[in-house]
Parts: structure tokens; sequence; C-alpha cells
């Protein structure tokens, strides 16, 4: 484990600029139960700076694979409409929602992938109304991290488990920056660094992004009026906070049926517990129309065929290569972390604050816009130090974005 210092620290990075708490609010904690020091830390941190009530809401991967793999059919049916009521109202008053994330990447190796497919839809539909709300900046949350056994073994397959674990603890504490003597104003000088890049990307207006690397040649439209989002958010009351720590992207949300070419992906994706390995995806007017996978084959098939839009874009992401998760050097087999070491691309829905006005359309208004709409969303890793990117203007002009994996401007 971390120093006690250390996990203060990271406790006090995530109330203060992950979800960054505001007096008077209420926060929700999912949390695994092998990190109780870490969970225990942010509920003080979270009273300290003025949070009104702390819910705990503990999770065991173990049991959760004892569900999958035991429960009956029909248990996959339903979900618990209490939770679903209770996070609808959390979002609804404005409040703050935090997963700390942990899970084994193939914690559901081995389970039926319909009975994960099924529950999928049913969770996503019953909590369509929260989403939204998470989607559209209405409330604050965040996702971190925190290692676990099985986690940890994936990443240094090499090390006795419990040195996994410590070593993974320290790769974390770094990445997102608790190494540092002050970590909340190294993220507020990150934060304006990704603020700068949104707002040169903002005032180009680029009609397409084309995309050429190793097994990879894509060309992504892009709706008028979009708008590039990532590091620091606002909720609708003016609050910041960070919906991922750690962080390196911005993104957009591509025009749905501007998506023309192939690519190949660059790093595992770890899916509802199941990995999937060297991939690609060919698309057409905005819609896969031909996938192949070395490992996972099914569960990408599940994956794109989960509802009749899964199998167009809804985020397009830009992370350069040298950056302190890529400089690892490591797979972490998470997309919080491997998505935030590479160009990545979402299949699924798209966020609504990607457009000007976006959020406060409604579904039907961002579809005439040329936003996707699923109850998917799962990012991919495509990036590398041998992709590069143009913008292309309305008027046809090429411009650099990206050379050799890093920004060109």
């Amino acid at each position: 484990m971390p120093t006690v210092t250390e996990l203060t620290k990271y406790a006090d990075l995530i109330v203060r600029t992950a979800v960054h708490i505001a007096p008077g609010q209420t926060l929700w904690i999912n949390a695994p139960i092998h990190v109780p020091e870490l969970v225990r830390l942010v509920v003080k941190r979270a009273y300290e700076v003025g949070a009104k009530q702390v819910h705990v809401e503990w999770r065991d991967e173990e049991v959760t694979k004892l569900h999958y793999s035991l429960a009956p059919d029909a248990a996959f049916e339903q979900y618990p409409a209490w939770r679903a009521q209770a996070m609808t109202d959390l979002a609804e008053a404005g409040d703050a929602y935090l997963l700390i994330h942990s899970e084994d990447p193939e914690l559901l190796k081995g389970v039926d992938p319909g009975r994960i497919a099924n529950y999928s839809r049913i969770s996503s539909a019953a909590l369509s109304t929260f989403r939204s709300y998470m989607s559209s900046k209405r409330m604050t949350w965040s996702i971190v991290a925190a290692p676990s056994e099985g986690w940890a073994r994936l990443v240094y397959p090499q090390l006795e488990p419990n040195v996994a674990v410590e070593t993974l603890w320290e790769a974390i504490l770094r990445i997102v920056r608790v190494d540092k003597d002050d970590p909340v104003a190294a993220w507020e000088r990150h934060n304006n660094e990704l603020l700068a890049k949104r707002a040169y990307l903002d005032a180009k207006q680029y009609k397409q992004l084309h995309y050429r690397g190793p097994g990879t040649d894509l060309v992504i439209g892009l709706p008028e009026r979009h708008r590039w989002n990532g590091g620091i958010s606002w909720n609708e009351k003016g609050d910041a906070f960070n919906p991922n720590v750690p962080t390196e992207e911005v993104y957009t949300a591509p025009l749905r049926t501007g998506t023309n070419g192939f690519v190949r992906s660059t790093k595992p994706l770890s899916y509802q517990g199941k990995l999937i390995e060297n991939f690609s995806l060919t698309f057409e007017e905005g819609r896969v129309v031909h996938f192949e996978a070395e490992k996972g084959y099914e569960v990408l098939k599940t994956m794109l065929d989960l509802d009749g839009q899964s199998r167009y874009l809804g985020e397009a992401a830009l992370v350069p290569h040298h950056s302190p998760i890529s400089n690892s050097g490591l797979i972490f087999f998470n997309t919080l972390f491997d998505e935030n070491a590479s160009n990545h691309l979402a299949l699924g829905n798209a966020y609504p604050t990607c457009i000007e006005g976006g959020a406060s359309m409604s579904r039907e208004e961002l579809k005439q816009a040329g936003l996707n709409q699923s109850i998917l969303h799962v990012d991919f890793m495509i990036g590398s130090a041998d992709m590069d990117i143009d913008g292309i203007t309305a008027d046809g002009v090429r411009e650099p974005v990206f050379r050799k994996g890093n920004w060109a401007f």
C-alpha cells in the first residue's frame, strides 16, 4: 500500500479536483472493497470541504463473477429499480458521483457473452436518464483508479501478486501527479494546457480529420458547430470538475454518417470483463461494415450489435504519444489509462456538449445535428508514434494536427 501521506494527497486530489465537491453537495462513491483506506480518506476530505452527505456503495468483483456465473437467466432481464431511481435523484439534485475503478480486466472471462450483453442493455435502459445528465454535464462526476490483484497481475505478469499491486499503485500515483508537491496545482496547469488545445481546434472548425498510420487510413467528418472537450468540465451550476483522472485527451463528436476508411487498434480493449485484441474496423458512411479481431471476435461482435447505433462513432479523441501514460511504456488493459496514452475513438453515443448548445438539445435535435445516439459508449485505442492526422478545412485545405503521434501546433 502507498503511505498514508500519498493516499491523503490522492484523496485530496479526488475531492478538490476530480469531483470538486461544493459545500452542501451529496457525494455517492462506488468503490471496491479492497481499498477501504483510500475510500475513508475520500469520505473524510469530502466532509471537510463541506459535503452534506457521503454515501458509499461497496462492490466485490468476486461476488460480481459469482453473479454472472451462477445466477438464473432472469437475473439479467431486470435492473434494480431502486438503484436506478436513487442515481437519477442524485443527478437531478446536481450532486456528485465518484467511481473508483479497479476491476480485473479479465474478470468475466468464460462467462456467456449473451448474459453480459443482455444486462448491458437492461442497465443502460434503466440508467438512461442518469447517463444523459452525466453526458450533458448537468451533474458532477469522475472516474479514478485503484489497483486490484487481478488487474496488477495482468499489467505485471512477471511479479509476485503483492509486488505487482505495489508497483501498480506507484504507477497510478505518478501518472495522476500525486508525486508532485502540490497535485491540485499541477492539475490546474495541466487543465490550462488542454484548454489551449481546445480553443485552437474550436476556432479551426475543421470539416474532416484524416488519420494515417499502420493499418489505418480513416477520414472522420465533423458536424457544424462542433466543440472540443477535455480535461476540466463545468456542470450547469458552473462548478468545475475533471470527469477522468488521469486524462490527456481533447475530444469531439464525429458526424454520424461522415466516417469512411479503415482503422486498426493499437492496444487491447477490455469490454465487460473480457479482452479484445488486435482488431480492425472498416467504415462506410459512418457505419462499421466489416471487422476482424485476433482475440475476442465474438465479444466485439456482441458490442457492435448491442443496438442499431453501436456501429457508428460517438467520439474522436486526440492524445499525444509523449504523455505520462504513454511514456510509462505500460499497457494497462484499462480504458481509463490506455485511452490517455493514445489517440482513440469511441463507438456508440456522442456527448451532447460536443456541439454548440447541445447540453439543452433533445435527443431528436442532437440526431438532426449529426450526433450518434446509442446505449453504448466504448473507447478503443488507435494511436501510435507513427500516426499523422490532418485537419481538412471547409475549403479543402489540409493542415497538420498530429505528426509522428504528437501535436503539430
